[in-house]
């Protein structure tokens, strides 16, 4: 359906319309910025592009897989088929695969473990749209990552040390922007760390980017943004980073954004 209705949205309007609505004006806050171009994209659409995505990855959660059956027999911490509230506890262990995983490395788990897909016939923007779906059953619900499991405390450690780790030409880690700089703007951009809730908007649609990006996107483009090649997909450090992110969050008593969330 996104394929179908993207390109039309588009096509009738143009980014370059859209960003006009802001030209001639003084400097925005991105904040204010993103809901007036969320609500032009209402006026003039009636649908957000956010959500476009969610309807997609409904088709594909239900989906028959090679093995004939859909993600409803996957679990995603709640018991299979139940999506309420289950981005809110992730990353957790799961007994099946015996490792701890977030909503996209389950998406990537199930569609091998149980509707039988291989490794290679799984597209990246087809786990994309089914997390975005999921997600959106957690809309506005409060963050519930406590690492309890001994793999989840010791991703949790992994992710902490990551976090601090400098690396790259730049000698620059995680903390260098988003704690020495909570609260504050690099360029236009606000800047959070994790007990101010970063990574409580994920997914989202950036209107700037006109593209969507789920939280291993977004911590991809850090990554990329300080000249550091970024870890694969569904890999350890994505998922330790996203621990430690929102296990800081649930110490601080955070919700996630409506999601998938419209920004800048």
């Amino acid at each position: 359906m996104r394929k179908r209705l993207v390109p039309v949205l588009l096509g009738l309007a143009g980014l370059g319309a859209l960003f006009a609505y802001t030209q001639g004006q003084k400097p925005l806050d991105p904040f204010e910025e993103a809901m007036r171009q969320r609500q032009m994209y209402l006026e003039t659409f009636g649908v957000l592009p956010g959500e476009l995505f969610v309807e997609e990855g409904k088709e594909l959660f239900h989906r028959k897989g090679p093995s004939g059956k859909t993600l409803e027999a996957c679990d995603f911490g709640k018991g299979p088929g139940v999506l309420e509230g289950v981005y809110a506890i992730l990353p957790r262990y799961f007994p099946d695969s015996r490792k701890v995983e977030d909503l996209e490395s389950r998406v990537y788990t199930c569609m091998q473990t149980v509707q039988g897909y291989k490794p290679g016939e799984i597209k990246r923007e087809e786990v994309q749209a089914i997390t975005t779906y999921i997600a959106s059953f957690s809309s506005k619900a409060k963050i519930q990552v406590v690492p309890k499991h001994p793999e989840e405390l010791a991703m949790y450690n992994l992710g902490r040390e990551l976090w601090y780790t400098r690396a790259g030409s730049r000698d620059m880690s995680c903390a260098v922007c988003h704690d020495q700089y909570a609260g504050q703007r690099v360029r236009l951009s606000p800047v959070r760390s994790p007990k101010q809730g970063l990574g409580n908007e994920w997914p989202a649609y950036r209107f700037e980017a006109d593209k969507l990006y789920t939280m291993e996107d977004r911590i991809n483009f850090c990554y990329e943004s300080i000249g550091i090649h970024p870890p694969a997909f569904y890999s350890e450090p994505h998922i330790a980073l996203t621990v430690y992110m929102l296990a800081e969050a649930t110490k601080a008593g955070k919700t996630f954004e409506e999601l998938p969330f419209f920004t800048r």
